[in-house]
């Protein structure tokens, strides 16, 4: 049972448990806010989309101080996002009791469901506490603020702010991510083989079976695209060195496995096009600016589909998707139809699509 299993049967009992031993606060604004907290555990989709909400709290409160408590897995995304002072891990025991020694004025938990990250804020000395009231984690909070997925995930978190008196911006300004001068070094050594001929980027992994499209149907992509003059890259971790070797076949560059989160930013930093399932990566192509085209079926696309003329969303809109709450997808007996129903033929028109508007 890996580590994400056990946090979340442990969240369902004890953190259901804790909740409830606190009592419920009454709402405390401090006069003069010099320092945040921001507690984002999770995954890094939801990390890069973070970003917009620190912006629109720093253009507030240019002065104050703004600390993030996140984990391992999505640390490396707030290299990406200006602004932020400090990252502790809260899987790191001695920065976890590093945070708690701060004296936040506020502590905004931007976790959408699970309670141990409420319970992590309570324990800080954070003046006022502000948070999603999705389950018995809003008794933790001053502030327990409504969450819908129906709304775009960097609109919820930019309504946490709400209680700050910071108006939601009309506009969400793209990029939202920017990349460290060392990782645009190193991206530009791995791409000198192009030669500055355009390249599209792949990203075919996914952290469940449900979210996969499959090693052939991106290849017949990668074949179709390089014949219309593009180069091919694939992007991952290491459990996608064999799957990108397939798909780039020794005509393009399989970089799964090979640079670091900043790094991979920086490679879609300098992409035509990112294709890719709903996922991390899509969302950090998403805060850079890169067109992308994405796949959608498990996961809910008024939440977490891309906004924009620039990005195109295939979604094959199927009775039984989408299925995945609170990140959490229950086991497809239909052996996820509604991404197998995207074929090759479509990706490859869309791609086609929006590189033919870039180039013009």
């Amino acid at each position: 049972m890996n580590k994400i299993v056990c946090l979340k049967m442990l969240d369902r009992t004890l953190g259901k448990l804790v909740c409830f031993l606190f009592k419920k606060n009454s709402a405390n604004l401090p006069d003069k806010i010099k320092q945040v907290l921001f507690v984002r555990p999770g995954g890094i989709g939801d990390a890069a989309l973070l970003a917009p909400a620190i912006k629109t709290f720093k253009k507030s409160f240019p002065q104050a101080e703004c600390i993030v408590l996140a984990e391992r897995r999505n640390a490396g995304v707030f290299e990406l996002i200006p602004g932020i002072n400090q990252v502790f891990r809260y899987d790191v025991p001695a920065e976890l009791l590093a945070a708690f020694r701060l004296k936040p004025d506020i502590a905004i938990d931007t976790e959408q469901y699970h309670r141990l990250s409420a319970v992590v804020a309570r324990f800080t000395t954070a003046a006022s506490l502000i948070g999603f009231g999705t389950n018995e984690r809003a008794r933790l909070f001053h502030y327990a603020i409504p969450y819908s997925h129906d709304n775009y995930e960097v609109e919820s978190f930019i309504s946490l702010l709400v209680p700050l008196g910071i108006k939601r911006p009309s506009i969400i300004d793209v990029p939202f991510l920017s990349v460290p001068m060392a990782a645009l070094s190193k991206a530009a050594q791995l791409l000198a083989p192009f030669g500055g001929q355009l390249f599209i980027v792949i990203f075919p992994g996914a952290s469940i079976p449900e979210r996969r499209w499959g090693t052939e149907r991106f290849q017949q992509v990668a074949i179709k695209l390089r014949q219309h003059g593009y180069g091919i890259v694939v992007v991952g971790g290491k459990e996608d060195t064999e799957t990108g070797a397939a798909i780039v076949n020794g005509a393009g560059l399989n970089l799964a496995g090979q640079t670091s989160l900043a790094e991979t930013a920086a490679i879609l930093n300098q992409a035509a096009l990112l294709i890719s399932g709903d996922s991390g990566v899509l969302h950090i192509g998403v805060g850079l600016g890169t067109p992308t085209v994405s796949l959608f079926g498990p996961g809910i696309e008024r939440k977490w589909a891309p906004h924009g003329p620039q990005h195109i969303v295939l979604n094959q809109q199927l009775a039984c998707s989408p299925c995945t709450r609170f990140g959490y997808t229950r086991k497809c007996p239909h052996q996820a139809e509604c991404l197998q129903r995207i074929s090759p033929e479509i990706v490859i028109e869309a791609a086609l699509s929006l590189l033919s508007g870039i180039e013009t």
